[in-house]
């Protein structure tokens, strides 16, 4: 069994595609199983692959743009009214400050029926700013402020055998994520916009090389594809375009 594998759950952004989900990974790790960032239809993704959504130990959000946290309503739901939800802990949701506000909101909306059951959900905000380190037993969490929005972080998870997995989120090249990302066993990094064409808080397939030049990480992914970078990818050098299913080990 692999120490440590990402499971691409959705490539894609908030462009509607048959082939490519909105943004959602997967990391499992010293036995957790951690989704990083949820667009509308994750939960059935997740059980496409093989991954029951009652499975996910630990969600973590990278920021709040609507592609990235649609299925958070639906996620509370399902905890509340899903029949045959049963799991020894809940599932512990983190996110960037603003997280719980975003979820006052979401009730003003929706009322008692995305009120969380503390034995079943529960919500927590990571402050933002450099070297946010969380032990969660048996992993370690860093969380550092990455370049796209004032609330944005990117995530790096190490398991007990020392073994460690990047996800950036949406960010432009910046030294938080260049460090974060450095000596990684997979980095999963976004490249959503092409060479020539760049948009401030984004990656494009240069800044993905040279994030992994500069990094030293084992395996780099890139993912998050608008469609006019796609032509782009075969091109790139140093890293692997990401599909939706697709399984990288170490």
């Amino acid at each position: 069994m692999a120490e440590a594998e990402v499971v691409i759950i959705g490539s894609g952004t908030c462009v509607p595609r048959p082939d490519r989900a909105g943004p959602a990974t997967v990391v499992r790790l010293g036995g957790v199983t951690i989704l990083v960032d949820s667009a509308a239809g994750t939960l059935r993704r997740l059980e496409e692959n093989g991954i029951p959504w009652t499975s996910i130990d630990y969600l973590f959000y990278t920021h709040f743009h609507p592609d990235h946290v649609g299925e958070l309503v639906p996620l509370i739901f399902a905890t509340r009214y899903a029949p045959g939800f049963n799991r020894n802990g809940p599932i512990e949701v983190f996110g960037p400050e603003g997280l719980l506000e975003l979820h006052r909101h979401m009730q003003a909306a929706f009322g008692q029926w995305v009120e969380p059951q503390s034995e079943r959900i529960r919500l927590n905000e990571i402050p933002i700013g450099w070297g946010s380190r969380m032990q969660l037993p048996p992993m370690e969490v860093e969380a550092v402020h990455v370049a796209h929005t004032p609330q944005s972080l990117a995530y790096r998870f190490t398991g007990p055998t020392g073994r460690s997995v990047v996800v950036t989120g949406d960010t432009e090249p910046c030294a938080e994520v260049m460090e974060l990302a450095k000596g990684a066993d997979i980095v999963v990094v976004e490249c959503s916009m092409p060479d020539g064409n760049p948009v401030p808080g984004h990656m494009t397939p240069k800044g993905v090389e040279l994030l992994a030049r500069e990094s030293g990480a084992g395996k780099v992914v890139a993912t998050h594809f608008y469609p006019d970078v796609e032509p782009q990818l075969e091109g790139g050098k140093g890293f692997l375009a990401a599909h939706d299913g697709m399984v990288v080990e170490v």
